[in-house]
């Protein structure tokens, strides 16, 4: 599946950007997005221009005027987009702040010149990833008689369209156009070889009729209409699992991007056993207390790129998952190989970027670089319990920042939920190999709690280049865990004050292992450096 992006030239036909250019246009780009933030911006606060990431094209190549774009599928077994309930939740204004805006805008600036260099493996994975299928032959979905006024049910003419294309799956395959409008639609499912395309004023809204819950849609609007499913969840009145807006599963070669998805009644992308996956470019809004509408969820899924991204919503920013307890150990499908770069995120009740808690099936090779996070209870987050199983291992998060967060890091080894009874109490996770570096934070409540499991101690631990500006008077606090850290502030807890030398090895985000972070610490500069420039930008 593909969502190709029609903001810049596609790759065979643009020019190739130079090192300077690229840093160029990152510098600029910050500038940019921090004009859309000032308060005498003419802009209206819902046009992307006022997202925290500006979408552009590297100097020298050429802006078009946004077309459409759409689902390309290769090697798909399934593929569904959820949404569903008839209430609409309340409207979030992508970029909107508040008080904490001008100390947002230095962040946003002081991240944005820090270069960050990314390993030979996710570099390796990502750009070997096509974003631009060629499809010979197109429709438009009003020729099966859509009509989108926002109150026409449209089901019958989307999967009467899509019947219709798939005849065309050895022939190169097909595009099925929507133009603008409001297209009100109920279930319907992708098939293999098919681009989806929407034009930009295009937003496909789901069926008020509670048994269909299925949306599709790209380079548009896809809202999910989530608020009555609140309600019931808030109530105790469900009887069964809220829908996801969008949730793609055994699919090969994904690329979903310029899209907007709002209030999701659960999760909001659900890539599930899926590969070769590219998210970027989209923008996801839910209410800050809506619960569980989790921006980006990859599960037992491997090769998975995700970058530049504005999520504002009630859970995890970014969250990897790999299955529940003994159905994940049974199933036994990780994940590995993901990238997370350029992520700009506040959430009401979850991380920046979490990690489980189900990952049964396994979790590896995980790298995040260039988050910013605002406003939110966790920066990084880490959860498993007894009975999990599985393994955590192999991740390197670094170049973080954040403001007004209650706690910078939590790895939580008892987070407790199980699917039934009939889990393993004695399959204990491994969580090992994890590095966090160069992080700065101002406003943060707690720096860290870190928990193992009673007889499964946490290990390779890595903390460095760490300054936090904290409220707490107890800023650590430590428990089973074993590892390393050094220029951190304030000081780590006890546990990860050992000798890097002679007992902890810590990831450094390639293919290999290397002992200690020395190297890329004393190449890049200190953390508390960093946070003395950050708060006299703030000053200003």
């Amino acid at each position: 599946m593909v969502v190709r992006s029609a903001l810049c030239r596609s790759r065979e036909d643009r020019p190739r950007p130079t090192a300077r250019s690229v840093r160029h246009e990152s510098i600029v780009s910050a500038h940019l997005a921090l004009g859309s933030f000032g308060a005498g911006s003419s802009r209206s606060s819902r046009e992307p221009s006022n997202l925290p990431f500006p979408i552009t094209c590297p100097p020298g190549s050429r802006r078009r005027r946004i077309q459409g774009a759409g689902f390309d599928r290769t090697r798909v077994k399934r593929g569904r987009l959820w949404g569903g309930g008839r209430g609409r939740g309340r409207s979030v204004a992508a970029g909107k702040m508040g008080r904490s805006a001008p100390v947002f805008q230095a962040l946003l600036v002081f991240l944005t010149i820090i270069e960050t260099q990314w390993s030979s493996v996710s570099g390796m994975y990502c750009a070997d990833m096509a974003s631009t299928v060629y499809r010979p032959h197109s429709v438009t979905i009003t020729e099966f008689g859509a009509v989108g006024d926002g109150v026409t049910l449209n089901t019958k003419a989307f999967q009467n369209a899509i019947f219709y294309l798939n005849s065309f799956a050895d022939k190169g395959g097909a595009q099925l156009f929507v133009p603008a409008g409001r297209w009100l639609t109920g279930g319907f499912s992708l098939i293999s070889h098919l681009t989806l395309s929407l034009d930009k004023d295009a937003v496909i809204i789901g069926s008020p009729c509670l048994n269909v819950a299925l949306l599709v849609g790209a380079n548009g609007t896809i809202d999910g209409q989530g608020a009555i499913w609140w309600d019931w969840f808030y109530n105790n009145t469900l009887n069964y699992t809220r829908p996801h807006l969008v949730e793609l599963m055994y699919s090969t070669n994904v690329v979903i991007s310029n899209l907007t998805f709002k209030n999701s009644p659960f999760w909001n992308i659900h890539p599930v056993y899926c590969s070769q996956v590219i998210v970027e470019h989209i923008t996801i809004l839910a209410p800050l207390n809506s619960p569980n509408t989790d921006g980006i969820n990859p599960d037992s899924s491997t090769n998975v790129c995700i970058s530049h991204c504005y999520v504002r919503n009630g859970d995890d920013v970014v969250v990897i998952k790999s299955g529940w307890d003994e159905y994940g150990i049974s199933f036994a499908q990780p994940s590995s190989n993901i990238s997370i770069s350029n992520i700009t995120g506040e959430t009401g009740g979850g991380a920046g970027i979490a990690i489980g808690s189900e990952m049964s099936g396994g979790i590896s090779e995980v790298r995040a670089e260039g988050i910013r996070i605002v406003n939110s209870l966790h920066g990084i987050r880490i959860k498993t319990a007894p009975g999990r199983g599985g393994y955590v291992r192999n991740v390197y998060i670094a170049d973080v920042s954040m403001h007004n967060v209650s706690m910078a890091i939590r790895i939580n080894g008892n987070y407790g939920e199980h699917p039934d009874n009939n889990y393993d109490k004695n399959a204990l996770p491994i969580i090992s190999n994890i590095t966090i570096e160069n992080v700065v934070g101002v406003d943060v409540g707690v720096a860290g709690i870190l928990e193992g499991i009673e007889g499964d101690n946490f290990s390779s631990i890595c903390i460095s280049n760490v300054s936090l500006s904290v409220r707490s008077r107890h800023p650590w606090n430590c428990s089973l865990i074993q590892g390393y850290s050094n220029s951190v502030t304030p000081e780590s807890c006890e546990q990860l004050r050992t000798d890097c030398e002679e007992t902890s090895i810590c990831y450094d985000g390639g293919s290999s292992l290397a002992v200690g972070s020395r190297a890329s610490i004393h190449n890049k500069p200190s953390a508390n450096i960093l946070l003395n420039s950050l708060l006299q930008l703030v000053s200003l």
